[in-house]
């Protein structure tokens, strides 16, 4: 299944898969640090996640506290095959290539990843 979730909609994902719950105004507090965010636009977003099935909420008194319905692995995995369907057009190797073009890879992630090739080249 596709999931589709913008920048600000993955951060405050991102608070509740640290979290493992989170009321409205503790998912706003967290994003705060790193940047101000409104704590409605906030309110918006956790509703719109609901929507798409990401997210869940129930009532602990008159407070909603929220959760993820999805693994962070899945969720990434979506954004992934999306990107790579829409700007690759499915060519993993134009994203790498575009990746180690664009970035700073140090040393130890460029080692990781030639493990990582050989040990799928090993599997055929």
């Amino acid at each position: 299944m596709a999931y589709k979730v913008g920048a600000v909609q993955h951060r405050i994902m991102r608070v509740l898969w640290e979290e493992g719950e989170a009321t409205a105004r503790r998912v706003t507090d967290v994003l705060c640090r790193e940047k101000e965010i409104a704590h409605s636009t906030v309110q918006t977003l956790l509703r719109k996640l609901e929507v798409k099935g990401v997210v869940a909420h129930k009532r602990r008194d008159r407070t909603f506290v929220f959760r993820a319905t999805v693994p962070e692995q899945e969720v990434s995995r979506s954004a992934v095959e999306d990107l790579l369907g829409r700007v690759f057009q499915g060519s993993v190797a134009g994203l790498v290539a575009q990746l180690l073009e664009s970035e700073h890879v140090p040393r130890e992630e460029l080692r990781r990843l030639r493990e990582m090739v050989d040990e799928k080249l090993k599997e055929g």
